[in-house]
């Protein structure tokens, strides 16, 4: 078993991953990292949105400890900002006071958020530098995590270096080739898991990090997802498997800044804080909407120091860890994108060459063992010629699958077994290569 797949381990053994950062749930405000007034205004807008509440419910809804919730709710009651309605046991349900209501209704104009407990800046500052990653791996390590591609010794003994010393990395070469499908995969050589807050409060604000689209949650824990809050650890955090981002063309300059919703007054955390302690892949890179040179002067600074500033929409400027392996790849040619002292601030630059002979046949027979297809022996050498012939005239990895894929539609469409042989190799080269202005008419 890869020491990456960490859903694995959980369900063989049932020890669940544990991250470098890993606090203890707070159980007094003291203890707490933001503010009594913030904790105050969390608990009247949830109250506000859902009437009734009991302590254990805003134990699971905001991820505090049972003691904090009742030191919060202690506090409101005081105000007389909330009234007892019932007692189950040490447990309260109340709801707000005329009061309670009035001022719940101000803080939502501030902001909408009454979701999971933030946590401070400070705090997260410490987290996500105490949880870099630390590859280590050697070139058997590291064929094994990417075995599911055909890959030459000489390309992972760049791969493997690079992925060690957590710089960033640039990949460039011809397309259709593995730049993305190796991009993908390096977060398997960083097979522990992280914590990843909920939110940041940053000044008074709330910024959302936790993205389930992007962090994808290990292997749940019952000690710490405790609905009293009383477990191991502090709730305010999901154990993630590093994160990895990944943009295309789509990449806009505003991705990489706060974006706040103005009906809400909540910050969205941008793509390279939701990629902290993981990797950012920029897929294609020169094809975005935003030009090259931009993207340059945006993460000159964070690339070399590794830190980037963010601001919010009144001006406060803040400092957050860029702490993370940057990938870029692309098939245009290097010197049309940066200049040197760009290119000095990316110390792992590697060339993913077009595939030999020996590899591509290698890549054919695996797609169609994948696929149990029927295929004549000569199919290998026939495909081979006809990609030299009809393509660039060079062999790419991605080939034999995309060929393969049309074979299989055609196939699908008249209503027969497909079977790999010369004549269907022709047919499907003929859809899948453009012609050329001196070939031949049909």
């Amino acid at each position: 078993m890869g020491k990456w797949k960490v859903e694995a381990l959980a369900e063989l053994t049932g020890q669940h991953p544990v991250p470098a950062y890993c606090p203890a749930p707070p159980q007094s405000l003291a203890e707490m990292d933001v503010s009594e007034g913030l904790l105050s205004d969390l608990v009247l807008r949830r109250l506000y949105l859902q009437g009734e509440a009991s302590l254990t419910g805003l134990c699971r809804s905001l991820m505090l400890s049972f003691p904090v919730a009742r030191e919060v709710f202690e506090l409101l009651r005081a105000q007389q900002l909330v009234q007892v309605k019932g007692i189950d046991g040490s447990d309260y349900r109340f709801v707000l006071t005329g009061a309670g209501r009035a001022l719940a209704a101000d803080r939502m104009l501030v902001c909408h958020y009454a979701g999971p407990c933030p946590v401070s800046l400070k705090t997260y500052q410490a987290a996500v530098r105490a949880q870099a990653a630390k590859v280590t791996l050697d070139r058997e390590t590291l064929r094994a995590a990417f075995s599911d591609l055909v890959l030459t010794d000489g390309l992972l003994d760049q791969l493997g270096p690079a992925l060690v010393s957590q710089g960033s990395i640039f990949l460039y070469g011809p397309t259709g080739n593995g730049k993305t499908s190796l991009a993908e995969r390096f977060l398997r050589v960083m097979g522990d898991v992280v914590a990843v807050p909920h939110a940041v409060t940053v000044d008074g604000q709330i910024i959302v990090v936790y993205d389930p689209v992007v962090h994808r949650r290990a292997a749940p824990d019952p000690a710490s997802d405790a609905g009293t809050g009383t477990g191991s650890r502090d709730r305010r955090w999901v154990v993630c498997r590093r994160p990895s981002v990944v943009a295309g063309g789509e990449l806009e300059s505003t991705m990489l800044e706060l974006q706040v919703d103005e009906a809400t007054r909540i910050y969205a955390a941008p793509l390279q804080m939701k990629a902290n302690n993981g990797i950012l892949v920029i897929d294609d890179f020169g094809r975005q909407v935003v030009s090259p040179r931009y993207l340059l002067n945006r993460w000159i600074v964070p690339l070399d120091r590794r830190v980037d500033y963010l601001s919010l929409r009144y001006g406060t400027k803040f400092e957050i860890p860029f702490e993370m392996t940057v990938v870029f790849a692309t098939n245009l040619e290097p010197s049309s994108l940066a200049d040197e002292a760009f290119f000095r601030r990316i110390p792992n630059k590697i060339y993913v060459e077009p595939v030999s002979a020996e590899t591509f046949g290698e890549i054919f027979r695996r797609v169609v063992r994948e696929r149990d297809l029927d295929c004549d022996p000569d199919a290998e050498t026939a495909l081979r010629d006809l990609c030299v012939e009809r393509g660039s005239g060079e062999l790419r990895a991605c080939y034999p699958r995309d060929i393969v894929n049309i074979i299989a539609a055609v196939s699908a469409y008249e209503r027969r077994p497909p079977r790999i042989d010369r004549a269907a190799l022709e047919r499907a080269a003929g859809i899948y290569f453009t012609r050329h202005e001196d070939s031949p008419q049909a």
